[in-house]
């Protein structure tokens, strides 16, 4: 498993994993670059993500849709706030209705992922910070936690092939 840590903060209001990858920086930096890479582990395994635009640059954004296993939809978006590549990325996130809009009362988080070589290996922190106690507990019981440490559990078998 390449989450070595998750740290749920709630006096700093975020939630952080720390995870390591056999793999070059620039490898790593792929998956979340490449919508195809993306949709293969963004989403726990039993809620496979679909991405219908990644526009991965500052003011660019992102739509995509997780699937569930009875063929449920729930959508997602992202505005990208600032991209170094391939060393962080900062993007805002939140859940969307039925035509790919922000939905109206769901909490919008602000992740930031960095990436750094660590003893030959890559590690990946990614931290989402909420605006408030509430919707951190609020999206910690609608599984996140769990749901993100699934979803990264995916990226090894990704990383292994050969693409660079």
């Amino acid at each position: 498993m390449p989450v070595l840590r998750s740290d749920k903060d709630p006096e700093n209001l975020t939630l952080t994993f720390v995870a390591e990858f056999e793999a070059p920086q620039e490898r790593v930096w792929q998956i979340w670059e490449d919508p195809r890479q993306l949709e293969r582990w963004w989403g726990p395994p039993t809620w496979p993500a679909t991405f219908e635009q990644h526009d991965l640059r500052p003011g660019g954004s992102s739509k995509y849709y997780m699937t569930g296993p009875a063929g449920e939809k729930a959508g997602g978006w992202w505005r990208i706030v600032s991209v170094d590549k391939p060393n962080s990325l900062e993007f805002e996130d939140g859940f969307s209705d039925e035509r790919g809009e922000p939905a109206e009362g769901m909490p919008t988080t602000r992740g930031t992922v960095t990436f750094e070589e660590v003893d030959g290996r890559t590690r990946m922190t990614t931290i989402s910070r909420f605006a408030s106690l509430e919707q951190l507990e609020q999206l910690s019981q609608m599984g996140m936690e769990e749901g993100m440490r699934e979803a990264m559990g995916q990226i090894d078998a990704l990383l292994a092939e050969s693409r660079v």
